[in-house]
């Protein structure tokens, strides 16, 4: 059986084993009905145009785990920020993790998707955020939609600051021989309140894995969210990432993705404003290598004045790996004064490496600034010359030219311990140990 019509024959099965509610019932029906008819896109749609699902839609994924997993602590700690407290929302194959997690009610929520979505006092929460800024039309967003249920809901009050970050982290077993999950989150960040939020998706071993998550975020007057994706997963992971941002007056939110492992990762990533005076920042950086690909999609809807977005993402490949970075800003006609800027550049470490770089302004506004570029190349020989003959060996001068490159997106990392961590794990994947941090 095919991967959709399995998918359209376990969500009877999937309705019955979840309490739900019947508003939500209709919404998820819809949402089925929806992915029925789209399927799973293809290279013929315009957004997909460089990324096929075909090889890894082939894989016969369970569903829903059929075993219970269990995990030690000792075997997961490596991918926890280290040397921080950190509030953590843990999942097993999809599953919570009691025994990992830490979550809390005390001034702020940090709990389950799944609570919200059952339980009486989340309702109006639910009602009024819930698949509100999710697009509805896109067929993998519909899916997730459809078998929405098990995730992280956090609930920043106004005015709070939280005083450490929050760490989402879903690990695969490999207790199935192939495992699909669909996690959905929820961010409410409230008026002038500050949140640090840290995503991974992580496999445990070398079984095939298929994660389609959806993320809604959404930002209240003058809140600041600091999000950080981490991708560094074993080369059978596929991550399709959908994420949508609603922002409101003067609030500032920056997403970071780092783009290190798995097989197939595909980032969505949708910035929607909704007052004035907004700032929003997207960077990423992305070093991959084998058959590895990688590929981003950004959205940033200008909609209202006196805006801004900052968009930086750099790519280094090697092998026969694929980059893709399809970026698009789109200012309204109402959005006067916008200021958007959008940068993507692109290292090719090996003639059979391959990128796709599509940077689109769509402009409607006449007072505006704002400018795209993209570039694609080799390292500096002159500069791998300069520096090799001051008794840097080719290898390490080479790293210290890549080290340069990321530099300007790792420096706005404002987590100490995470800038640390993701200093080694780019020093790991150039195979050097340079000795110091970014």
């Amino acid at each position: 059986m095919e991967l959709k019509e399995k998918l359209i024959s376990s969500f009877m099965a999937f309705e019955e084993k979840v309490d739900v509610a019947t508003e939500l019932h209709d919404l998820r029906t819809s949402a089925l009905k929806n992915f029925e008819t789209k399927g799973f896109p293809t290279k013929k749609e315009e957004a997909w145009k460089y990324t096929s699902l075909n090889a890894i839609l082939k894989n016969d994924f369970s569903i829903f785990p059929k075993k219970e997993s269990a995990i030690e602590i000792k075997d997961v700690k490596k991918y926890f920020i280290n040397d921080v407290d950190t509030y953590k929302v843990i999942f097993i194959d999809g599953v919570f993790s009691t025994f990992l997690s830490s979550t809390t009610h005390d001034g702020l929520d940090v709990c389950l998707m799944s609570s919200a979505l059952t339980k009486p006092k989340y309702k109006m929460v639910i009602d009024n955020y819930f698949n509100q800024i999710a697009n509805k039309e896109d067929s993998l967003t519909s899916l997730n939609t459809a078998f929405a249920y098990e995730g992280a809901y956090i609930n920043i009050p106004k005015s709070k600051v939280v005083e450490k970050p929050i760490e989402i982290i879903y690990f695969s077993t490999g207790n199935e021989a192939a495992l699909m999950v669909q996690p959905r989150n929820l961010v409410i960040v409230g008026e002038n309140a500050h949140v640090q939020i840290i995503e991974r998706h992580q496999s445990l071993n070398e079984n095939p894995v298929l994660t389609n998550s959806v993320t809604e975020i959404f930002a209240q007057k003058r809140a600041i969210v600091d999000y950080y994706k981490i991708q560094n997963d074993v080369q059978t992971a596929n991550l399709i990432d959908n994420t949508y941002i609603a922002q409101k007056q003067e609030s500032r939110v920056a997403v970071h993705t780092f783009s290190f492992g798995g097989n197939i990762t595909r980032n969505n990533l949708n910035f929607y404003h909704q007052g004035e005076r907004i700032d929003s920042t997207l960077k990423g950086i992305t070093i991959i290598g084998d058959k590895q690909h990688v590929d981003h999609y950004t959205l940033v809807n200008h909609a209202t004045p006196n805006c801004e977005s900052h968009q930086n993402y750099k790519t280094i490949l090697d092998g026969n790996s694929t980059g893709v970075f399809n970026g698009k800003i789109f200012v309204e006609k109402e959005a006067q004064k916008t200021d958007a800027f959008q940068q993507n550049n692109n290292i090719l470490l090996s003639d059979k490496a391959t990128i796709n770089a599509k940077p689109q302004l769509e402009i409607f506004a006449d007072d505006v600034k704002c400018s795209h570029g993209c570039t694609i190349g080799q390292l500096d020989d002159s500069a791998m010359f300069y520096m090799q003959q001051r008794g840097i060996p080719k290898k390490e001068a080479k790293a210290l030219l890549m080290y340069a490159f990321t530099s300007e997106v790792t420096s706005s990392i404002k987590i100490p311990e995470l800038k640390a961590k993701i200093a080694k794990i780019i020093a790991t994947k150039l195979g050097v140990n340079m000795g110091f941090d970014l």
